[in-house]
């Protein structure tokens, strides 16, 4: 039986959401060089790949942060899946800007949060984590209590995995970089050779790291 890490991985390859070029790396804004370049923003024009990752998220909230009372999209990637998590979940939603705004009351979080509300926040991709580490911090000291991060996919990026560690800040994931090369192979969109190469970028933390 598939799992949903894997049913989603091929989601996001038949949508295009994802490009593996092994022989061909991408080069990240950042500097890494890297075989998948990936926008996961894409998911929002496919009503099926969509509901099966609010589905997925709804089901994993629920079982890993069962006490949550918030739900918050971390701009942009993580707003439009918050919404639907939120309206399965029927809980409240909000937003969480990059930075707060310039003008008006200077907000960072859109939407209304108590005090100590339980929150945890949907982002679309996790890299490095920095981006959102940041957005659970600004959340904080706005005075929720963020009990975790849910993501779409993740890259496995060591660097990432030991910020999430440093910020003691929990993380879930639908799927992941080492189940999308698997069913990229199973599925005929790379070949063994090139299956082999998308595991050693994997295993090279020179080449993934910024």
């Amino acid at each position: 039986m598939q799992t949903l890490s894997r049913e989603i991985a091929k989601d996001l390859l038949d949508i295009k959401a994802v490009f593996l070029q092994p022989n061909d790396p991408f080069t990240w804004a950042s500097g890494i060089k890297s075989p998948i370049y990936t926008d996961n923003r894409i998911t929002i024009s496919y009503p099926e790949v969509r509901r099966r990752i609010a589905q997925g998220f709804a089901d994993r909230i629920r079982a890993e942060f069962p006490d949550v009372e918030v739900i918050a999209g971390a701009a942009t990637g993580g707003v439009p899946h918050a919404a639907w998590v939120a309206e399965i979940l029927d809980l409240p939603m909000v937003y969480i800007r990059s930075k707060a705004k310039d003008h008006g009351a200077g907000n960072q979080i859109e939407g209304r949060i108590i005090k100590h509300q339980k929150m945890v926040i949907i982002e679309d991709l996790i890299s490095t984590g920095g981006s959102v580490i940041g957005t659970a911090e600004a959340a904080n000291r706005e005075g929720a209590d963020v009990l975790g991060v849910a993501a779409i996919f993740t890259y496995e990026l060591p660097r990432g995995i030991e910020n999430f560690e440093k910020a003691n800040l929990p993380l879930i994931t639908l799927s992941n970089y080492s189940d999308l090369i698997e069913i990229a192979k199973v599925i005929g969109y790379v070949n063994a050779d090139e299956l082999e190469l998308l595991k050693k970028f994997k295993q090279n933390q020179n080449t993934w790291q910024d």
